[in-house]
């Protein structure tokens, strides 16, 4: 690709799949996505800076916890901004960048998401099945190696992924999802692109194998330890905490690995495909953090303090 086409798609505009909406529908839809955004990063905001802002809370469970409220912000504006402008102004049209940027955002999100929960798997399994070594595994060297190789492999598996796609050119404008990511920009290519959709499922099969290897081992070494651990106090607090992480994941793990894979076959409705899509941005960031919020006792609590100290 040439200086000049890198020029001409930079100022190239595309067209997202239409809503199809009726027009007594637009403005409860506006709203709903409006509220949906502010309400995400409200909630994300609090846990995030309760956790950075409380001492006690400065523990590796918490720690890895804050990762996720800044990657489902990452995820909720790379999409709802976007979408709730597209619905009032009634145009699908976005830039090239805007597209580009969207894509990497939202699967920098996922991705994130994914690999984070699977560190907080490996954390739990550590504090229940091996509590007396916690601390000297849990260190606080450990524990920043752990996040900041989730950041980097996470940036570097999605940044190979998308810089693939932007060596070829562009024959069509129009994008099959509502929202922009590298399968429905693949779609935008008429040369072979059969590199791109192997590194797409090696990232799949990495990303995603990866994350359900490690949590079905590490909960099954917790649902182990806890039908051997005779408190029964200690056995339901630990199912409580993991049961709680563990819906969560399969939330995301199913509906991601669905959605993905569904463009790779023609038969799978795409109203379907599209409905899993937006599901995929818009629940796990708007619950997350109520979810983790409520459900943890220790971090509720401190929430509460900060709302009585403010």
């Amino acid at each position: 690709m040439n200086l000049n086409d890198t020029l001409g798609y930079w100022k190239m505009e595309l067209k997202l799949e239409s809503l199809n909406l009726e027009t007594g529908n637009i403005y409860p839809a506006f709203i709903f996505g409006t509220l949906a955004y502010l309400i995400t990063i409200f909630f994300n905001m609090l846990v995030l800076t309760t956790i950075v802002f409380t001492k006690s809370l400065h523990k590796p469970m918490f720690l890895l916890l804050l990762n996720l409220p800044i990657m489902d912000m990452i995820g909720a504006t790379a999409f709802l901004p976007q979408l709730v402008t597209s619905i009032v102004s009634k145009n699908r049209a976005i830039s090239y960048p805007g597209c580009f940027l969207q894509a990497l955002s939202i699967h920098i999100y996922g991705t994130g998401n994914l690999m984070f929960l699977s560190a907080m798997a490996y954390d739990r399994y550590i504090a229940i099945c091996l509590p007396l070594r916690y601390n000297a595994i849990m260190t606080s060297n450990i524990l920043i190696r752990i996040i900041s190789s989730i950041w980097l492999v996470t940036i570097s598996l999605i940044g190979i992924l998308l810089a693939l796609f932007a060596r070829f050119k562009i024959c069509r404008n129009r994008v099959v999802d509502v929202y922009c990511n590298n399968p429905s920009l693949v779609k935008l290519v008429c040369e072979d692109s059969s590199v791109n959709n192997y590194y797409g499922l090696f990232t799949i099969i990495l990303i995603q194998g990866g994350s359900l290897l490690i949590i079905v081992y590490t909960y099954i070494q917790i649902l182990l330890t806890c039908a051997i651990t005779k408190q029964s106090d200690a056995r339901g607090k630990a199912l409580q905490t993991c049961g709680t992480h563990l819906i969560v994941f399969i939330f995301l793990e199913v509906n991601t690995a669905i959605s993905l894979i569904s463009h790779r076959f023609e038969s799978v409705s795409p109203y379907l495909r599209r409905a899993l899509g937006v599901s995929i941005v818009v629940f796990p960031p708007l619950l997350n953090p109520i979810v983790y919020g409520f459900k943890t006792k220790e971090l509720r609590r401190n929430i509460i303090r900060l709302f009585r100290r403010s």
